[in-house]
């Protein structure tokens, strides 16, 4: 169990949230959700001990597992040892008595004291220790062969798994994630939830992933109007919850005050006359009457809308054997395939099998994918691209920061694709994507994530495309942008290829699903529901 009393914190004059309490029960799953800047990752740290907060208390564990957001912390350590790390008591107990063993000779205090670290390490488990650290590492999709090697010898996404599996490792009473869905595959996403609904500790994450809120949590703690509502349920159940407060407040104050408004024209008319005994009654109602006063949201939502100039030809692309090698590796087996106007296909797969790679075999050639941020120089190995008639594309990269000009500002850059619109023009669209007043004239230098990724979707909303190929556009999206994608692309006329490990656009955008295992790229013709089903019938 955590609880927090009477917290506060806030920056400058921005109040972030002011004097929370509640406690989070053993047993419960909760969601930490609320709009980028409402305070969750700075709620985290208090939780965690990361930061004090300004005013207040929090009351933790003993033993709790944190997922932590430096990836180069560990690089000196091997896999396997950074996973055991997860058990503080235990690693410490451990390293102090392989210091004692590297002792020429061991004192009488020392042969003691081996005794009390050999206590230790049995009732942390260390005896089973490594295979267990084994065990949560194979589930995050980490081979035994990275086991011993050095952390440093990782790739990032590599990393972020092993610190998640240092964070589950050792049993903790609660259990503090922040995204730890990030860099995940679908299949390591999916054996998450199976990890954290046998969980029966305290879990508080941070996710921008709605199915993995609506499987996982039982309880959301929602950051919002400077304080924190707890709701019951899952991400889906507290929008309607907090949806249905909010109007029933709206309605009551708007009956409010009409009756105010009636009292007051009362009192009003007769404040001088003789009916003074009323008037004072009147008064004393419209005190009690007085309406609840609303705090402001801090949620914006963006709107996205994708049109087209014209639409493409019915036959959009014919993919003949296509095939790409790295270093003489081959990525995934000659493939074939054909797409018509309106298929939207989602490429799935675990990390690493070349998703991303078909995008650019796809690409390559096309004229402005470099301004996209699609490097100059590839060249798919083998095979043939054929792009229909009237066929526009727009590319939103995975690594998007090369896809926009540095040195300008962001009305400049969005303006430069197409120098007839208007100001006016520019500044809706920015507007739309939560550019509004002042952030218009912000340097392209200073975007965070999740502020080029709206900018580059500005670009895509003036071009207007007839084809759409995105590549993890929801990685630094908060919930409200990422479901506003959602409602975009299933409302989009055109066609779509989308590389997304978020569920809920596979399952409510995808018509089509291309999956990439074991250097085979499968092309199921129906929606990834349909294409479970048919996994599920060859197992």
């Amino acid at each position: 169990m955590i609880s927090v009393s009477n917290v506060s914190m806030r920056y400058g004059s921005k109040v972030l949230f002011e004097d929370v309490s509640t406690t989070f029960i053993a047993g419960r799953r909760y969601g930490l959700t609320g709009p980028n800047g409402a305070g969750k990752s700075t709620f985290m740290k208090v939780l965690t001990g990361e930061h004090d907060a300004q005013k207040g208390s929090v009351v933790r564990p003993r033993k709790m597992g944190v997922l932590s957001q430096d990836q180069y912390a560990f690089d000196a350590y091997r896999v396997i040892d950074t996973v055991i790390m997860g058990n503080k008591p235990l690693w410490a107990a451990l390293e102090e008595r392989e210091n004692l063993y590297n002792k020429a000779e061991l004192s009488d205090e020392d042969g003691i004291r081996l005794g009390e670290l050999e206590g230790i390490v049995g009732e942390e488990n260390g005896y089973e220790a490594e295979s267990d650290a084994a065990i949560l590492l194979q589930g995050l999709d980490i081979p035994d062969e990275l086991h011993e090697r050095k952390m440093s010898e990782l790739q990032g996404g590599q990393k972020v798994r092993v610190l998640l599996a240092q964070a589950l490792f050792g049993d903790p009473d609660a259990l503090l994630l922040d995204e730890p869905t990030n860099s995940l595959d679908l299949d390591s996403i999916h054996w998450l939830v199976e990890f954290l609904l046998k969980y029966r500790g305290t879990l508080i994450t941070i996710s921008h992933d709605r199915h993995f809120l609506n499987a996982v949590c039982t309880h959301i703690a929602d950051i919002d109007y400077q304080t924190i509502i707890t709701y019951s349920g899952g991400y889906d159940d507290m929008v309607l919850q907090k949806t249905s407060v909010r109007t029933r407040i709206e309605s009551q104050n708007e009956e409010r005050e009409k009756k105010i408004a009636q009292l007051n024209e009362f009192i009003a008319r007769f404040s001088a006359g003789t009916r003074s005994s009323q008037v004072n009654s009147r008064k004393k109602e419209v005190e009690r009457l007085a309406t609840t006063e609303l705090a402001r949201s801090n949620i914006a939502r963006p709107y996205i809308r994708f049109e087209m100039n014209r639409p493409s030809g019915k036959h959009v692309l014919e993919v003949e054997h296509v095939t790409h090698s790295y270093d003489g590796v081959q990525v995934f087996k000659p493939f074939t395939s054909a797409l018509m106007r309106g298929d939207k296909v989602v490429l799935i797969g675990r990390n690493g099998t070349g998703k991303t790679t078909m995008l650019k075999c796809l690409l390559q050639g096309m004229p402005d994918m470099a301004s996209y941020g699609l490097e100059k120089d590839f060249e798919r190995t083998g095979g043939v691209v054929k792009w229909g008639h009237e066929a526009q594309i727009g590319y939103f990269a995975q690594d998007h920061t090369g896809g926009i000009q540095k040195g300008t500002t962001v009305s400049e850059w969005l303006h430069s694709f197409d120098p007839k619109k208007t100001t006016e023009e520019i500044r809706g669209i920015l507007g739309q994507m939560l550019f509004r007043g002042e952030e218009g004239l912000k340097k392209t230098d200073a975007l965070s994530g999740g502020e080029a990724a709206r900018l580059l979707f500005c670009r895509l909303m003036l071009e207007k495309p007839n084809i759409l190929v995105l590549d993890e556009p929801t990685n630094h999206l908060d919930l409200e942008s990422i479901n506003a994608l959602n409602q975009a692309l299933q409302r989009y006329e055109g066609t779509v290829l989308l590389v997304t490990h978020d569920e809920d656009l596979i399952d409510e955008v995808g018509t089509r699903v291309w999956h990439f295992e074991d250097g085979q790229v499968t092309d199921h013709k129906g929606p990834y529901a349909e294409y479970q089903q048919q996994l599920a019938m060859t197992k």
